[in-house]
């Protein structure tokens, strides 16, 4: 089913698709720059204007430089991301306010819940976050919902009460994440007792870059029940939304990407089973799946030639093993 999402029937389409399987609403990666620059905002403009697409939604500002590269790297920079002053948030704000208004937002006690991909790129955070839940306590609601999805680093001041409510696992890169700086750790300690040549031979074999992550030199592959191993080990403080993923291989768009294997709907579903058991019984009510449509990376839940409907079949098995589909 090859579609245009500039064309309202398919939005239609998918928001049926998603509500016929069990999957509560869709998260829309939001592009805001500068001066109210967008890029790939009109499917969800259309969407806000257009009641029949039913089902809920919120955004997460993809707050990154749009550049030539996969990752939001800083290679041949095409739209460069400012965050501006007040008058800026205020421009932003008064944007999100039509979609928080909207009744399909999704809400957390009331708060419109607004997901920032990146906040260590914000310089200015904690004065734009407080800005926002500002003025939407100006315009009726109770505050902002601020959840967090990738920091480049895990520091104290994001678990901070007054700026944001959630981290929201981003997987399998938050699982694998936490593993590597298991390995770096276990790196350092080596270094001091073998030396350096032993430590470069190390990393060579084990794929292991010390602490910088972000610039792989070669393709890497993982396997698909221990990543989920990782998933479904992870210890959750109050704030952890958890997340998961179907299967990964952003190799198509990334040189020097990553790529899964292993990946059976029956592991998927029996992992998802067992995620949403847990989940329940740690009283978590949300997890963030990567992904609906992300094609450039293997990770979707939409219907090919390859599976039909069974990953979206597995999602709905999941839910109603755990008494959750409605």
């Amino acid at each position: 089913n090859y579609y245009n999402l500039l064309d309202d029937d398919v939005k239609v389409w998918q928001a049926n698709l998603a509500k016929k399987y069990g999957v509560f609403g869709f998260c829309y990666y939001h592009y805001w720059f500068k001066d109210g620059k967008q890029l790939l905002e009109k499917p969800a403009e259309q969407m806000l204007n257009n009641q029949n697409v039913d089902l809920p939604f919120c955004f997460c500002w993809a707050n990154e430089n749009w550049s030539r590269n996969w990752d939001g790297g800083n290679q041949e920079i095409i739209m460069e991301q400012n965050y501006g002053n007040q008058q800026d948030w205020e421009l932003h704000f008064q944007y999100l306010l039509k979609f928080f208004k909207d009744d399909r937002y999704i809400t957390v006690d009331g708060k419109p819940l607004f997901v920032i991909y990146k906040p260590d790129l914000i310089a200015d955070l904690y004065q734009m976050v407080n800005y926002f839940k500002s003025r939407a306590k100006q315009e009726g609601f109770p505050g902002v919902c601020f959840a967090f999805q990738f920091p480049t680093y895990f520091s104290d001041i994001f678990y901070r009460d007054d700026i944001f409510d959630y981290m929201i696992e981003f997987e399998p890169v938050f699982s694998r994440s936490n593993v590597q700086r298991s390995q770096s750790k276990k790196v350092e300690v080596m270094r001091k007792i073998f030396g350096e040549n032993f430590i470069s031979q190390y990393r060579k074999c084990k794929g292991i870059k010390g602490y910088n992550y972000n610039k792989p030199r070669y393709l890497s592959m993982f396997f698909y029940e221990e990543a989920w191993d990782n998933i479904l080990n992870q210890q959750w403080n109050k704030k952890i939304i958890p997340g998961t993923f179907i299967d990964w291989d952003n190799t198509p768009r990334n040189k020097h990407g990553a790529m899964y294997t292993g990946f059976t709907i029956e592991k998927f579903e029996k992992n998802m089973s067992l995620l949403i058991k847990k989940s329940r019984e740690n009283n978590k009510n949300m997890i963030f799946i990567n992904a609906w449509n992300e094609w450039g990376e293997g990770a979707y839940l939409e219907p090919d030639e390859k599976y039909g409907y069974k990953k979206l079949e597995a999602i709905k098995k999941a839910l109603e093993e755990n008494e959750s589909y409605e």
